[in-house]
Order: C-alpha cells, then structure tokens, then sequence
C-alpha cells in the first residue's frame, strides 16, 4: 500500500509486521518514532542495523512475555533481503503474541523490496508502505503539520521558502522547523534567511553527479551561487568529490567491488556506494593524470581572477573537466 491507505490504516491501530522502503526517509523516520513513542518502547525496544542481523535473537525476543507489561518491538534496518522462512517466522510470531511488533526499514532497491511484500500480506498479518519522495505542494503540506505540533506560527510561503532554500530536504527542514519553534515568535521568510543556513553543500554532490554523468550543468551552478555558495567552494567541493572517486576507482581495480567502508572508513547507503562505484568505472586510468592537472591548475587560475569573472572562469573549469570524463 501507499502513503495515504497507511495513515488511513494507522487511525485504527498500529500494524503488528510492516515493510517500510522507498524515497522519503523523512517519513520512514516518522513512523519509527510514532511505534517508538506510541508503544513506549524506546528503552526496551532491539533494534539490528545491517549485519547486525541476527535470527535467533530477533526469534527470541518477540517470542517473549514482557516482565513489566510492556512490548517487544524489533526494528530491522538493513540493505539485503532477509530469507524468506526467517522473515515468515518473525511475522508468524507477531501475530502469535498480542505484545510484539516488527519494523523492517529496508533501504535496498525497490524491486528486492517487492520480492518480501508476500510475508507481508495482510493474511499474514503484515503490511508493507512504499513511500515516494513528496513534491513541494506535498512536502508544504507535511511541514504544515509538523509546524502545529510545534505550536509555531509561520504561513505556507514561509513553508515553501524554507524548502527551497534546503533544497526540498524534508528531513532538513523539519530539524530546522524544530529550531525555530524554540523563537516562540511568528516565523517569516526573514528569519529563515537570518537562521537557516542554506543546503549548498549537499547540492554540490548533486551538481558533480550530473557533471559525471555529462549532463548539462550551467542551471545547476547559477542554483548553487543563488543559494550562497561561492567560486572556492564549489571548487574544493569538486576537488573532494573527484578524490573520492578515484578512491572508488584504485580500490575496485585492485579488489574487483566497491567497499565504501574500506575505502572511506564508514559505510555509505547501498545506493550512493553504487552510483559511486558507477562514476569510477567510466574513467580511464590515462584520464586522471589530465583530471589532477587540470583541477591544480584551476585552483591558481581561479585565485588570481577578478572578481567580477570568477563565476564565468568557474563555468569554463567545470566544462573542460567534463571533457575529461
């Protein structure tokens, strides 16, 4: 089911087996905290991130009685698929026993979510939610709400204002939400300005993405300098950006994966690790030695440049790398 029939569904009661996965993390976060929060579950909860996974330990606490009359609520969050008979035995135990609940926040790709929403059959005593990422009028509606739990006063222009400037991250904006609700005052696109700072790093990424990918880029830029940033950073976002890459390039060439964790230090999501791993397979070894030469010689340049031409010398740095890839 969707977004709507699950808050629909929630009216009633909360599930006892859900499957959540899809674009919007913001809303997959919610309605963690609403099982957390609803079943007063946060102390006794289990939560298995990743290879955290363990059958036995999830099939013995919600085979439990609670000590204290409370739940037994598990959360899974991971990238792979769980077996089939596992995961068909966690769902049997929820319907089994009145005072457990199963969570699995899947953050794998769609199609292997799909493969598991049969456990999740409402026969079965499940559910399973895929949730899209919300368009502005949608995501001004989600912070509308989330704005009178705050008890604020700020309109549906401030709303859109403050979506924009964060680059339609709902997340973002309803942690910034939360730091302007401590004002106590009306909040107006003035005081987003004055407080919030803007998402131009993060749209960096987004801009050396399609940079890799030899998608066009000239709207991107103006976006990113509108939004605050300026020449140098969006340059030093792309000299980091390409070290990254490379790192991604030595390692699957020596390896034959890519390991985000090995490379990085952390472990990057399932998705971002691969995109990555997509933009280094599509160089050549030859074209890096070009790539640092030029992203040096770019540096000095862009230093001793008027400013008043800093922006169009930006353009010109950013489309002869392209050339590159």
């Amino acid at each position: 089911m969707y977004q709507r029939e699950f808050d629909q569904l929630l009216q009633k009661g909360l599930p006892k087996a859900v499957l959540l996965y899809g674009d919007n993390a913001y809303l997959i976060e919610q309605t963690l905290e609403r099982y957390k929060k609803e079943l007063d579950a946060t102390e006794s909860m289990v939560s298995m991130y990743h290879d955290e996974y363990d059958f036995e330990r999830a099939r013995n606490h919600l085979s439990q009685s609670s000590l204290f009359g409370g739940y037994n609520l598990l959360l899974i969050r991971r990238e792979k698929k769980l077996p089939k008979k596992e995961l068909d035995t966690l769902i049997e135990l929820t319907r089994k026993n009145d005072e457990s609940y199963l969570l699995f926040a899947f953050d794998g790709e769609a199609k292997e979510a799909k493969a598991m929403q049969g456990s999740f059959s409402e026969k079965k005593g499940g559910v399973w939610v895929r949730f899209f990422e919300p368009n502005p009028r949608e995501g001004v509606e989600i912070l509308r709400r989330r704005a009178m739990e705050l008890e604020m006063q700020i309109d549906d222009y401030a709303l859109n204002h403050l979506l924009n400037l964060l680059e339609n991250n709902l997340a973002l904006a309803a942690k910034e939400l939360e730091k302007l609700s401590i004002l106590r005052e009306p909040v107006t696109t003035k005081t987003i300005d004055r407080l919030v700072y803007s998402s131009a790093p993060l749209a960096v990424e987004r801009l050396l993405i399609d940079l890799f990918n030899k998608k066009p880029i000239t709207e991107t830029i103006s976006r990113l300098l509108e939004l605050g940033a300026n020449e140098f950073e969006i340059l030093r976002g792309t000299q980091f950006f390409v070290n990254q890459i490379f790192l991604f390039h030595a390692y699957i060439r020596l390896h034959g994966i890519a390991d985000s964790k090995a490379i990085l230090g952390y472990k990057l999501p399932r998705q971002v690790e691969q995109q990555k791993a997509a933009l280094a397979a599509r160089i050549k070894p030859a074209a890096w030695i070009k790539i640092y030469d030029h992203l040096l010689e770019s540096e000095l340049r862009l230093k001793t440049t008027k400013s008043e031409y800093k922006e169009t010398e930006l353009y010109g740095i950013l489309i002869k790398l392209q050339s590159y890839l």
